[in-house]
């Protein structure tokens, strides 16, 4: 009996290390392009591998290397205005987390807030990514696919600035603008703004078939034609790829092309998880990837 155990247990190495070569443990280079300091946030979605940082800032032109755990998922946004007060709490204007730190200690973004979303080594090994405004828009951002092997890999986002153009009802306002006026700095979405089911596809509008895009979510929509606009905007908005790394950009530019041509050379920070737990709750709108993967597996409940 020992002896075939040693005989099935080294048969099976081979196998082991095959299946470890065919794993791609993807990096995520995070880009800021904007014209001014910003602050990523991270959260990984529940059993996940959480990684090492949740929030760090990152100036204008640098880049981070975030190092994944196989088959991560989760969400990475922009926190903006963001500062620290006399008792040493930390706050951001736009998207911020409510940790009172820089790190976001597995909160998620307080809306309205634009979302890059992951599911990475999902079905059939496939990565599942989207940019989401379903929590509102705060920041223009990208997702660049580099080097697939399979799946469309389609470069995503939403290129444009929608704070100046967000309907009234739905801006978020600071001081401090251009002549001592308020501005314009983050857009929510009309189910943050107003709760309503129909807006929010909650309760009896729980479904595609009730719940349709709205004035508000058109907005969105033919502004950011790739993005999420609202909860059942699967078919134009999920996104497929194996084997690649991703580039999220913020604040890309409009005129550049969706094409990746050269990989940014960010600085090396490892960020691996090292343990596995599920993340704290979060009450973040909608995780709309994770929803998205789900219905790609029902496809008698998509949208007709």
């Amino acid at each position: 009996m020992a002896s075939f155990s040693i005989k099935l247990l080294f048969f099976s190495f081979p196998f082991f290390f095959l299946f470890l070569s065919l794993t791609h443990s993807a990096t995520i280079t995070l880009q800021n392009n904007c014209t001014h300091k910003i602050w990523p946030g991270i959260l990984s979605g529940a059993g996940t591998a959480p990684l090492s940082t949740t929030g760090f800032p990152l100036l204008p032109g640098a880049t981070s290397l975030l190092s994944l755990p196989t088959a991560w998922s989760g969400r990475i946004w922009a926190r903006t205005f963001c500062s620290t007060d006399s008792s040493g709490r930390f706050s951001c204007a736009t998207a911020d987390c409510g940790s009172g730190l820089v790190e976001c200690n597995g909160a998620c973004a307080t809306p309205p807030a634009t979302l890059a979303e992951f599911t990475l080594n999902g079905g059939g090994g496939f990565d599942f990514y989207d940019v989401s405004l379903v929590d509102g828009y705060n920041i223009a951002m990208q997702i660049v696919a580099e080097g697939g092997k399979s799946g469309n890999c389609t470069a995503t986002g939403c290129i444009a600035d929608l704070n100046g153009d967000c309907p009234e009802e739905l801006q978020v306002v600071i001081g401090g603008g251009e002549d001592g006026r308020n501005r314009s700095v983050a857009c929510k979405s009309a189910c943050v703004a107003f709760g309503k089911a129909e807006y929010c596809c909650s309760g009896a509008f729980a479904n595609p078939n009730t719940c349709k895009p709205s004035n508000y979510s058109k907005f969105f929509k033919n502004n950011c034609p790739l993005a999420y606009s609202y909860a059942f905007d699967d078919g134009t908005s999920t996104f497929t790829c194996m084997s690649a790394n991703y580039v999220v950009t913020f604040c890309p530019s409009p005129l550049a092309s969706f094409k990746a041509s050269s990989k940014p050379q960010p600085q090396a920070a490892d960020v691996s998880g090292s343990r596995r737990r599920a993340a704290p709750p979060c009450l973040a709108i909608l995780t709309a990837v994770w929803v998205a993967v789900w219905r790609l597996r029902h496809p008698s409940l998509r949208r007709k």
